[in-house]
């Protein structure tokens, strides 16, 4: 707490940190993709998509950290520009499953060698134990937050 008993104090918040950070590997990650004439979120979707091929677009969304119709918007710009391909007609429901096209595998692998960049630079500080250590913490901290766990 901040030392007149209300708010939260700045230099000892640990979601504050937390968002800190999360801006700046953003702003990192922005700066490589730039010239790759990629954006952090066009990246996360070719990614998710080489991962887990035919998600559908409020899949995407979830996975990239946007509203489904900004997804929507740039799966049609990709599809447009031929990085993906989503079938005319929903095969099941009305999910229209995407998939990366070779141009698409293409320039994920160049994005994905610079955002690796970024990542092992935010790392380097960090032994191969505090890495582990941090990443167990954090995966604690997004599961009790999802789960509604305030600690209380």
């Amino acid at each position: 707490m901040s030392q007149d008993g209300a708010g939260v104090d700045l230099e000892t918040s640990l979601g504050y940190l937390l968002k800190e950070v999360s801006s700046a590997l953003r702003v990192a990650m922005e700066e490589v993709l730039r010239p790759l004439g990629m954006s952090v979120t066009r990246y996360s979707c070719l990614e998710l998509l080489a991962q887990r091929p035919g998600l559908s677009n409020s899949e995407l969304a979830r996975g990239a950290f946007v509203t489904r119709q900004s997804m929507n918007v740039l799966l049609q710009t990709l599809e447009r520009e031929g990085y993906v391909t989503r079938p005319a007609e929903a095969p099941v429901g009305k999910v229209l499953p995407t998939r990366l096209t070779p141009r698409g595998r293409r320039s994920l692998e160049k994005a994905t060698v610079a955002v690796r960049s970024v990542e092992v630079r935010m790392l380097a500080g960090l032994t191969e134990t505090e890495q582990s250590t941090a990443f167990r913490i954090l995966r604690s901290m997004v599961r009790s937050l999802h789960d509604g766990n305030d600690g209380a």
